[in-house]
């Protein structure tokens, strides 16, 4: 193949002049040609490269700008964490101090608990009242914190855009968050628990307690007296008597080991048994007029208990009340004439000389007359009848048959009169005490409706969390003009040039991190405040373990509170099945599962890149005039403060020294006052 034309009609092909400088005779390219090849591809190479090397320089004023957004919400998510775990100290001890004081109420119930029971409940008011403390204090320092938040969030977008500033290139800029005042709600964390209802119950019910208390010892000591008379006292009881002086068998006449099974009514049954025996076993006989007397006596008082011991009862109610008549036996001529035997016609008369002779049998050796009828010891009192001169029975023969036994120890009587007395001070100690327990169930019902108010009052919901920047942050920075484009390569083949100012805008918003668990970072703080040991100790031992259970579980409150407080409840010893106090704890317990406490999401936030438009758009901003506006002021601030409040953001330092206590935690049971102190530096820092 040849290049150029044929000339003349030789056909001797010749050259083209220009070209055959890049050509030479051999059809080879000349030293121009390849000297010049090369410097057009330099050319191209180094243009590439300062064109790539500009348009990365150009873009990072972008990449800047996302930094400096998600430092921005970075803040906020700090904020947020903080506030959050404010309100988780705040429940759990709000719920640890009801807890308390509904264990209080239970232990305040029981006779004999009721010292505890006064403990406990003081050391739950203790809580709730560090925890009012607290509120206040927290309320006060979280409005602090986020009132500086907007100063925090300008300084650590500022110090990120002043950290990306090298190889020459220079920006300035800060996010601003937006809302830019807040829009939170604290009142919540402030609410405050009514304890003075709990408190004054507990107090209450220790007195009724005491009271049931003290009836129910003098109700069991005079049931002990009463066993003891019966079957329990040796040598000689009712049990033993019975036995060996009327014969009785071991089913009519039946032990009781011990007080716990024994009743007043076992021994009015006992009574029963020995005195049908004796007076079926009693006749009346005698040699002489006096042995004839004391028969007649021992009979018609033998009879006449018989009759009293079968007109007896005792009967104790599901309430408590106790309706009986255990019969007192008369023991002397005094209390006989008080008795219906001395008004009973039971003794045989006759007429003798004339007179009406009141005899103690019809077999008197003095009864020689006729008949006339029967009369009473108080018709011979009377003197309607006259008194044998043989038998010379009267109302003090018969007063004498129950007096050595009622006397002496080794009477039948004398133990009846035993069991007697003990039955009246049980029936008048058992009424007390079933009084005193009535009240107290009146007021551990009282008390359930107590605790499940302040369970109420505690469950109406956390704080409202909307500071600034919640809904997003927006940075606007900008890239300064006059940046030489590096010539230590290009120089030789391109101009020098100058990269161009440049600006750029981005926006991160807060958005759920579902790698994360919320409980973690509770439990840290909770490890991190080194509580120690509970300095309550004794039966509050616990008390610590169960705000740390209540204060991990913040997130679940609604499943854990039943099962921490339920626990706690549970560990006091003494609260027996059946008794008021073991109602009451069953009711709290039950309050606790149906409490009305929503899950709390404890997902941790993290900064997300987001659309600017979406996060000016909920802030009541056109996208378009918002961000020319940042723009056009951008240049005109020296600093990124000045900008920030160019555009109207209120920067208040809020923390001297760049730290701000937000609060005095009280932990319970350790009488340690710890101060919840935040690092702003943590949070991004103010300069």
């Amino acid at each position: 193949m040849r290049i150029g034309s044929r000339c003349g009609d030789r056909g001797e092909a010749r050259d083209a002049p220009v070209l055959s400088v890049f050509r030479d005779d051999e059809d080879g390219f000349t030293t121009v040609a390849v000297a010049l090849a090369l410097l057009l591809s330099l050319t191209l190479v180094f243009a590439a490269a300062s064109s790539g090397w500009v348009g990365s320089r150009s873009a990072e004023v972008q990449n800047v700008a996302d930094a400096a957004a998600m430092a921005g919400a970075n803040a906020v998510a700090g904020f947020s964490t903080i506030v959050q775990v404010v309100d988780a100290c705040s429940l759990s001890l709000g719920l640890t101090g009801i807890v308390v004081l509904g264990a209080g109420l239970v232990l305040s119930c029981i006779p004999g608990l009721a010292v505890i029971g006064a403990r406990v409940s003081s050391a739950g008011k203790s809580v709730l009242d560090a925890r009012t403390s607290f509120v206040r204090s927290a309320t006060a320092g979280i409005e602090r914190l986020e009132a500086a938040l907007p100063l925090i969030v300008v300084a650590n977008s500022a110090s990120c855009v002043a950290a990306n500033c090298e190889d020459g290139l220079s920006y300035l800029g800060c996010a601003i968050p937006f809302p830019q005042r807040s829009e939170s709600d604290f009142s919540a964390l402030s609410v405050e628990v009514d304890d003075a209802g709990m408190d004054e119950l507990s107090g209450r019910m220790r007195e009724v307690s005491q009271e049931s208390g003290e009836a129910y010892e003098r109700m069991r000591a005079a049931l002990e007296r009463g066993w003891r008379a019966d079957c329990g006292s040796a040598p000689y009881s009712l049990y033993e008597r019975a036995g060996r002086l009327a014969g009785l068998s071991a089913v009519e006449n039946r032990y009781y080991p011990t007080s716990d099974t024994w009743t007043f009514g076992a021994a009015l049954v006992r009574a029963r048994s020995y005195y049908a025996a004796r007076l079926a076993s009693e006749s009346v006989r005698g040699s002489d007029a006096e042995e004839l007397t004391d028969a007649a006596c021992r009979r018609a008082f033998y009879e006449y208990a018989l009759g009293e011991m079968r007109a007896g009862y005792w009967i104790e109610r599901d309430d408590g009340s106790v309706d009986a008549r255990m019969p007192e036996l008369p023991r002397n001529a005094d209390e006989t004439r008080a008795s219906s035997l001395y008004a009973q016609q039971a003794w045989p008369c006759t007429v003798e000389s004339g007179s009406r002779v009141l005899h103690c049998s019809p077999s008197c050796p003095g009864a020689l007359g006729p008949s006339s009828g029967r009369a009473s010891l108080e018709q011979l009192d009377a003197g309607a009848v006259t008194r044998c001169g043989s038998c010379q029975m009267d109302v003090g023969e018969l007063g004498r048959v129950a007096a050595a036994s009622s006397s002496i120890e080794n009477g039948f009587e004398y133990h009846w009169r035993l069991i007697v007395e003990a039955s009246e001070d049980y029936r008048a100690a058992r009424s007390e005490w079933a009084e005193a327990e009535a009240e107290t169930r009146e007021l551990a019902e009282e008390g359930e409706g107590a605790f499940e108010g302040a369970l109420d009052q505690l469950s109406s919901g956390g704080p409202t969390l909307c500071p600034p920047g919640a809904w997003g942050c927006v940075s606007v920075v900008s890239r300064s003009d006059g940046t030489m484009v590096p010539g230590e390569l290009t120089g030789a083949f391109l101009q020098s040039a100058n990269l161009p100012a440049g600006v750029a805008v981005s926006a991160a918003a807060l958005a759920p991190d579902e790698d994360t668990d919320g409980n973690n970072v509770l439990a840290s703080f909770f490890d991190s405040l080194g509580a120690g040991d509970s300095v309550v100790g004794g039966s509050l031992d616990g008390l610590l373990e169960l705000w740390g259970s209540l204060l991990v579980g913040y997130g679940s409150a609604c499943e854990g509170i039943a099962e921490a407080g339920g626990g706690f409840l549970d560990s006091f010893d003494g609260v027996l099945g059946g008794t008021t106090g073991s109602w009451l704890k069953d009711q709290i317990k039950g309050a606790l599962e149906t409490a009305g406490f929503a899950p709390v999401d404890m997902r941790l936030r993290k900064p997300a890149l987001a659309n600017t438009q979406d996060v000016l758009d909920q802030s009541g901003y056109d996208d378009a005039s918002t961000v020319r506006e940042f723009v056009r002021r951008l240049p005109d601030s020296t600093t990124p403060y000045e900008f920030a409040q160019s555009l109207g953001v209120e920067l208040t330092d809020g923390a001297s020294g760049g730290r701000i206590t937000v609060a005095e935690l009280e932990i319970p049971g350790t009488g340690v006052s710890v101060p919840l102190t935040i690092d702003l530096s943590a949070l991004g820092g103010v300069p």
